[in-house]
């Protein structure tokens, strides 16, 4: 398992400016957290290189790009060996339609978000590329109305010891 980076006040309100908005100058950011702009470099530089920051990435409408449809398919593989599985993930992750892939526990093995352009390519999807696959052994869709998602991630509240009153 992975451990959390230690980051202090100033690493985790330079992240919340940068998750607002990746694009701003350094300079502004410096300003936003009320450092000097070497600060503010020095501190980004050494997120990205513990690791904490991986990369910036583009919000792309998908409606705007013709994939409107989004879904959440629940599928379960069979038999559950590591080769499988793993086999499953690298094929179904690389296709088109694919937006995210969570390989999860319980009773299913993955939940696999897609966006397509409409309900006929939903249901090709699943017919013609999921089923056919002889390890998918049940599958379960689920469209999805509304995706919202929160951009701003913070490190949980360090816990406080708090002694009992005697």
């Amino acid at each position: 398992m992975a451990h959390m980076a230690d980051l202090d006040e100033l690493d985790t309100a330079i992240l919340r400016e940068l998750q607002a908005d990746a694009r701003r100058t350094n300079r502004d950011i410096a300003a936003a957290v009320g450092v000097a702009p070497t600060t503010a470099l020095d501190r980004t530089r050494s997120l990205r290189q513990r690791g904490v920051i991986r990369g910036a990435l583009l919000d792309v409408d998908l409606a705007q790009l013709g994939r409107p449809v989004q879904a959440l398919i629940a599928v379960r593989i069979r038999p559950p060996a590591r080769d499988t599985i793993e086999g499953f993930r690298d094929w179904v992750s690389a296709l088109p339609e694919t937006i995210g892939v969570f390989v999860v526990s319980g009773n299913e093995d993955f939940l696999i978000h897609v966006a397509v352009a409409d309900n006929q390519d939903l249901y090709a999807f699943v017919i013609d590329r999921l089923t056919q696959r002889p390890e998918v052994a049940d599958v379960r869709t689920s469209v999805v109305y509304e995706h919202l998602r929160n951009h701003q991630v913070a490190p949980p509240a360090p816990v406080r010891n708090v002694r009992p009153r005697r």
